[in-house]
């Protein structure tokens, strides 16, 4: 078990810049607004020879009916029930008003170390100012700046002496990595947390729920990979806020860095054309793909050719790219979620495998033969060999005389050869012509 340490605090306080400013990357979203927090976000970080998990939080509310004020909370106290220390966040440039001291006798009860950081103390007179901050009754505070980093070398100095001397242990690293993609509001939330039993992840009916791109080890049922919650992704001229902006620049990147791609579709609303651009993203960065159709319980007079029609639809709108699988779930009714994982682990090992070069050579040579690329201008085509790349992704080369001349119908020639061969269904496979 890794060491885990939550920093919690009330909205606006700068709790995401102090987390930035240790995992010394921009991994959580910061906007002037409050509230912009909502799921639990974890990175990692080391500090004098110590690596330990860092979780970020929602601001707390604590007398609120507000919907995501609700969830934010809970999400808050998953956070200080896994933590092994605590980093309570205040702002000097308001002292303690009400929602800290509530903070405060929630950190209270759970009786784990406490750390007292006072941001945004960013000259003298403010080191005075937080003077006050000793009537929360949490002892000793330390005054930083997130902004600039002044004095959270202090902080961390004690933070390290009061964690336990465990080894670290990072649980995502060299887990395949399945990222849950698609517009707002289409489940993916719901999808992530139907698979973990648990509600990881903030739901509601609101779109654009999810902000953050938030990972998490899925290791049941014999399944061990990283799964990716990301936010909707919208079309460019429909984001207005520049936090919006931010929220689908992450799910683009958790996009390019996933290995398998989840593409989240409501049933309800069919496949858009921003759908499409996600697929079609996918496949640019030869990523596995799985076309999830979610909500299909709400598809009413479900005739007998309902899901196979619907299918068609979307590979006529995939073409040429049609050898993935469609699988129609609701993550409601938990229908077909496990055949998900399946599907997703096997789109994995297809895209990972590797086919040798006598077996390869003795499979296309003939059919080459038979078959030879087109002349050109009185130019025959000899295609020596083939060879599969030492890449992340299915990729082959075809060694010929005159590579300049091989046109694009040929290469899907060879490519629907290859599927037929072989199975790549859900996995983009690019063929390469080079000079002999």
């Amino acid at each position: 078990m890794s060491v885990v340490v939550a920093i919690v605090g009330r909205p606006n306080v700068g709790k995401s810049t102090f987390f930035n400013r240790l995992v010394g990357s921009r991994d959580a979203i910061v906007d002037e607004f409050s509230g912009v927090t909502r799921d639990r976000h974890y990175g990692k970080t080391e500090w004098n020879g110590t690596e330990f998990n860092l979780i970020d939080t929602g601001g707390y509310v604590g007398d609120s009916d507000e919907m995501f004020d609700v969830e934010i909370r809970k999400q808050v106290e998953i956070a200080i029930d896994e933590a092994h220390a605590i980093v309570f966040v205040v702002d000097v440039t308001t002292g303690i008003i009400d929602l800290d001291n509530d903070v405060a006798n929630l950190l209270r009860k759970s009786k784990k170390p406490v750390f007292l950081v006072v941001n945004k103390v960013d000259n003298n007179e403010r080191i005075a100012d937080a003077v006050e901050f000793y009537s929360l009754g949490l002892g000793d505070y330390y005054c930083i700046s997130s902004i600039n980093g002044s004095g959270t070398g202090e902080i961390l100095d004690a933070l390290v002496e009061s964690l336990p001397t465990e080894e670290f242990v990072d649980h995502l690293d060299g887990l395949p990595r399945f990222a849950v993609v698609g517009r707002p509001n289409a489940g993916k939330s719901s999808f992530i947390n139907t698979i973990l039993g648990e509600e990881r992840n903030i739901v509601t009916p609101i779109a654009g729920t999810t902000r953050d791109t938030n990972d998490i080890r899925f290791k049941s049922f014999g399944f061990d990979f990283a799964l990716v919650d990301t936010a909707g992704i919208r079309k460019k001229k429909k984001v207005n806020e520049d936090l919006e902006f931010y929220s689908v620049l992450r799910a683009i990147r958790a996009l390019e860095k996933c290995d398998v791609a989840y593409i989240m579709i409501d049933a309800k609303e069919g496949i858009g054309s921003q759908d499409l651009n996600i697929i079609h993203l996918a496949h640019k960065n030869n990523k596995g793909i799985v076309i999830l159709i979610n909500k299909w319980d709400l598809i009413e007079e479900k005739q007998t050719n309902t899901a196979r029609d619907f299918e068609r639809h979307i590979k006529e709108k995939l073409e040429p790219f049609t050898d993935v699988d469609v699988l129609f779930i609701s993550v409601k009714d938990k229908q077909r979620i496990h055949k998900a994982l399946e599907c997703g682990v096997a789109v994995h090992k297809r895209r990972t495998q590797k086919i040798k070069t006598s077996e390869l050579n003795d499979f296309f040579l003939p059919i080459m033969e038979f078959q030879p690329p087109p002349a050109i201008k009185g130019k025959y085509i000899k295609v020596k060999y083939v060879t599969q790349l030492p890449t992340h992704y299915p990729t082959f080369a075809f060694y010929c005389n005159l590579p300049q001349y091989i046109k694009e119908p040929y290469k899907r020639f060879l490519e629907n050869k290859l599927r037929d061969k072989y199975e790549f269904t859900g996995v983009p496979v690019t063929i390469y012509f080079r000079k002999k």
